[in-house]
């Protein structure tokens, strides 16, 4: 994220035409590969022309976390597979195991699967699902966050290292003390202070921390009344970038009359899926609100918040999850999602990029997939 952020000081924005990206062909061991589609990738079942084209067709990828790093735009996704549970609203379905890295050098060139970067094996302390993974950098370093279950089936988030953006990486022993929930996103501020993004509703378990501990018997969804909604969480990083510095806070999101947005307020309020950008000297917190299936945008002046409703980026792709990234590239910025276009199944789910745009204000244009 920190050489995302030298970018993002000095990119204009332009109005541009929407880049298609080239597919990549699987690979499960670190050799990496580069290819397009060929003739047997699974048959598109969109029923009309979709926005973007999948960046991966030989393996299933969500989630997408995409940086610049050393000149090179590498993309961080999960990785879904098909494991034979069924549908339930905790998410149980989602059953990853490891993690491709992948990487292109310019927004529609060629993509390279890098292999895996991490497997849950290679992880001590996980039980199951390896879901949103999240980058950064600093100091010669690479750093992977992951949520993932641990023994106790509590979602916790952990950290990995490598020496290149590529890894492989290597799991630290245990998770981020005092961490919870899901969906780390790591930003790096231009005063060089790095700050993580996390929580999740349902499944990602963030309903069961209201009381500072976890709650096993707390609902499985949170309140749908008019109360507070329950808002995601940021704390500061250390400069070794793999604990807490500092205790985790509750962001507040407001309406346009400076009040908490409601948890009845579905099509506002938080669900998961954060990702914190920064344009102009403004912070623009961005989020998907799960089962009404947008992605919105709040802004504020300081990246703890609070920060305030602003509109919808995303209006609902093909499948149940939305999820994305931000970033600059050269001189344009770009939405990294993801939809169902290849599998038609909310489980198996595809890449995608395409551009965002922003009125004179800095306000961001609605996209409609």
């Amino acid at each position: 994220m920190l050489n995302s952020l030298k970018l993002k000081a000095s990119v204009p924005v332009l109005a541009v035409s929407v880049a298609l990206l080239g597919a990549c062909q699987s690979n499960t061991s670190k050799q990496e590969t580069t290819t397009t589609a060929d003739a047997s990738a699974p048959a598109d079942t969109a029923a009309k022309k979709p926005l973007s084209q999948p960046l991966v067709r030989d393996i299933y990828t969500a989630d997408p976390s995409a940086h610049v790093f050393a000149g090179k735009i590498y993309i961080y996704p999960s990785h879904d597979i098909e494991a034979g549970i069924p549908e339930n609203d905790k998410g149980d379905h989602f059953a990853m195991r490891d993690y491709h890295i992948l990487s292109m050098d310019s927004i529609n060139g060629k993509v390279t699967d890098h292999g895996v970067g991490l497997d849950i094996k290679d992880i001590p302390w996980a039980g199951r699902q390896l879901w949103a993974p999240d980058a950064a950098f600093k100091n010669g370093t690479y750093y992977l966050y992951f949520p993932v279950k641990d023994k106790q089936d509590v979602f916790r988030i952990g950290v990995a290292t490598s020496k290149s953006p590529s890894g492989p990486f290597k799991a630290e022993p245990t998770p981020i003390a005092g961490s919870y929930s899901i969906d780390p996103a790591v930003f790096t501020d231009t005063d060089g202070k790095a700050y993580m993004y996390f929580g999740g509703l349902w499944g990602g378990q963030l309903q069961r921390w209201q009381k500072g501990t976890y709650d096993a018997k707390a609902p499985e969804k949170e309140p749908n009344t008019a109360v507070p909604a329950i808002g995601p969480r940021v704390a500061k990083l250390t400069a070794d970038m793999k604990h807490f510095d500092g205790p985790v806070k509750e962001i507040k999101i407001l309406d346009e009359n400076g009040k908490p947005l409601l948890a009845s307020d579905n099509n506002r309020r938080f669900f998961e899926g954060g990702w914190l950008h920064k344009y102009n000297g403004k912070y623009y917190f961005s989020y998907s609100t799960g089962d009404t299936h947008l992605l919105v945008y709040a802004t504020g002046t300081s990246p703890y918040g609070p920060f305030t409703y602003q509109g919808v980026i995303m209006k609902p792709v093909q499948g149940w999850t939305t999820h994305h990234s931000i970033i600059p590239i050269k001189d344009k910025w770009y939405i990294f999602y993801h939809d169902t276009q290849l599998s038609g199944k909310t489980w198996l789910r595809n890449i995608k990029v395409t551009e965002l745009k922003r009125r004179a204000d800095g306000s961001i244009e609605t996209i409609t997939p």
